[in-house]
């Protein structure tokens, strides 16, 4: 596949699969249009980088629907002095896009092959300002906190407590979570204070168990 074919595909991403179901922050679509989706895929699964789903990456982990990207990045309202963690780096796709939006951006992975690659990918590609950290996201990373946005790109049974402390006043977090019948739901945390969040349901998803621990 061509490079002019790729770029054709992602274009019409962005405009059927973005901007027609609502995603409006121009930031937002502007990184989505310009990092290139395709480098962070299984070379296999090149044709379908652009599809309007997830794709396996290997070892269980996928990286995500282009939609729920930019839906979960649009949700923590992010601009170019925010310090933000993401948990579960995958492809070190998210990061990339987080990236072009956030100042600063901590990612973490707990599969070390997939860590490991993707802070390789990101710094041949110029993402000079992400911190790939080999670890277990349940636990965040207090080091770089607090953060204006947290997003987790696994689903729990619950948000874990160290996320939530490790949120500025005035944050937002954004994560899949477990519903009381076994779906999962989207869900944005904002800290009004110490121990006060404000949760708003964004609509049912479909990710991968969070899980603890590190593994090769």
């Amino acid at each position: 596949m061509t490079a002019q074919a790729l770029l054709i595909q992602r274009s019409e991403m962005v405009l059927r699969q973005l901007k027609a179901r609502g995603i409006k922050e121009q930031t937002v679509l502007k990184a989505m249009a310009t990092v290139p989706r395709e480098v962070f895929v299984p070379e296999a699964l090149l044709s379908r980088a652009y599809e309007d789903g997830p794709l396996r990456i290997g070892k269980g982990q996928t990286i995500s629907q282009p939609y729920v990207v930019a839906l979960m990045i649009q949700a923590l309202e992010l601009d170019l002095r925010s310090n933000v963690l993401e948990i579960g780096t995958g492809s070190g796709y998210g990061a990339a896009i987080l990236s072009r939006v956030a100042g600063q951006v901590t990612t973490i992975e707990r599969i070390g092959h997939h860590a490991a690659r993707a802070s390789t990918r990101l710094k041949e590609l110029g993402f000079d300002n992400i911190e790939v950290i080999d670890g277990d996201g349940i636990q965040g990373f207090e080091k770089n906190a607090p953060y204006d946005g947290i997003i987790a790109t696994a689903c729990g049974g619950e948000i874990p407590s160290a996320l939530k402390n490790q949120m500025k006043n005035g944050g937002r977090l954004v994560m899949p979570v477990v519903d009381g019948s076994y779906s999962q739901r989207l869900i944005k945390l904002i800290r009004r204070s110490e121990s006060k969040f404000d949760e708003i349901d964004l609509g049912p998803v479909a990710f991968v168990p969070l899980l603890s621990g590190i593994e090769s």
